[in-house]
């Protein structure tokens, strides 16, 4: 994987960021995209930059927007060269009632979760395809295989978003590119760290048993699943191992489809 070239969106942090420094550390060149402090963000480049002694650069792109996703990829082609990887990880999430969910949060999750994933697929798939050379790795969620309440669009457009890896898996299956959803069970990342604090609240119960009793109730090894193992899920499907998987979901969810 030395020397290939990848986008990573959503990786200024938790589990964007994670894929993005197990990528590098294979000695691809990485382009970082998220939002955040901007001290911050150039921090975390740098840092990966002189750990993995590759090219990482930063776009800011706000990816509910296609004319940016698309200068993403743009400025990705001409910071590092040809997009030979592309992980769509941006992600957001709203939880409410179906009846007062607001329609605003609705559009706002379509855009990110699911529209981002395929204006940036269609911005790499014709120099993919004819390079006869490409993965994408879209990080979906279990809720992109099963439901849960209160949570209408998320688990929507994660159902939308491992719809999407099958369809482009079939159209570029003879090209030599390959697309694949990585499904993650619970994992706690800065979003959630800030939902466990908010069912303490409204529960009573301490930040450890909101995460045991709520978050892990249907995870059966009863422990988040880590960043850093998404992640070497994601490196497996990009290396020239997981050249013979495609259209596929890999559910790293520690049991949570299985039951």
């Amino acid at each position: 994987m030395k020397g290939r070239n990848a986008i990573v969106t959503g990786s200024t942090s938790g589990i964007g960021l994670a894929i993005a420094r197990a990528l590098a550390g294979e000695g691809c060149n990485v382009m970082l995209n998220g939002l955040g402090d901007a001290g911050e963000i150039e921090a975390v480049r740098a840092d990966l930059a002189a750990a993995a002694g590759t090219n990482i650069a930063y776009n800011g792109a706000d990816v509910s927007r296609p004319a940016e996703v698309r200068a993403l990829v743009a400025a990705a082609r001409a910071e590092l060269g040809p997009v030979d990887i592309l992980v769509n990880n941006a992600g957001i999430q709203h939880v409410s009632a179906l009846a007062d969910f607001p329609d605003e949060q609705w559009d706002r999750l379509v855009a990110v979760n699911l529209s981002a994933a395929f204006h940036a697929s269609k911005a790499v798939i014709a120099s993919m395809t004819e390079r006869r050379f490409g993965r994408i790795v879209n990080i979906a969620s279990v809720l992109g295989l099963v439901g849960a309440p209160h949570k209408a669009a998320y688990v929507a457009t994660k159902h939308g978003l491992v719809g999407l890896t099958k369809s482009i898996a079939i159209e570029v299956a003879e090209t030599g590119v390959t697309c694949n959803a990585v499904c993650p069970g619970m994992v706690m990342t800065p979003i959630i760290e800030m939902q466990v604090a908010d069912q303490a609240k409204v529960t009573g119960l301490s930040p450890e048993d909101v995460v045991k009793e709520v978050f892990l109730q249907n995870q059966p090894i009863r422990r988040p699943v880590t960043a850093e193992e998404i992640a070497g899920a994601v490196v497996f499907l990009c290396s020239p191992a997981g050249s013979g998987v495609t259209g596929t979901t890999l559910a790293v969810d520690g049991g949570y489809v299985a039951r």
